[in-house]
């Protein structure tokens, strides 16, 4: 994936480890997560199943899990974990930068 520019997400205080939030770029929702150890990921925001927002859903381990049928997801890899989950979501380049979590986007 060839990165065209870098948002800002948010700051880095604005996530609790282990948990996630929304974040809405040109017409498109986003989740960025912060592990144990100020690790942070990003997918897209909506489920490949229902389209649920995950960033309503729950983190643990190192997983999402979908607020709506209880699929769950790899955060780092974006792989499909639980039915009724069976297409992966779509993860993109994280960076932390002046205290701003920023996402690589194409």
């Amino acid at each position: 994936m060839s990165v065209r520019e870098w948002v800002e997400a948010c700051a880095v205080g604005a996530i609790d480890e282990e948990d996630v939030i929304r974040f809405d770029h040109a017409g498109r929702t986003f989740a960025v997560y912060r592990l144990e150890g100020d690790a942070y990921y990003a997918t897209d925001g909506l489920c490949t199943h229902e389209q649920a927002h995950l960033a309503d859903g729950l983190v643990m381990d190192g997983i999402i899990e979908c607020p709506k049928h209880n699929g769950r997801f790899d955060i780092r890899t974006g792989k499909a974990k639980r039915a009724p989950v069976c297409v992966d979501v779509r993860t993109y380049p994280v960076r932390v930068e002046d205290g701003k979590v920023m996402l690589g986007l194409e």
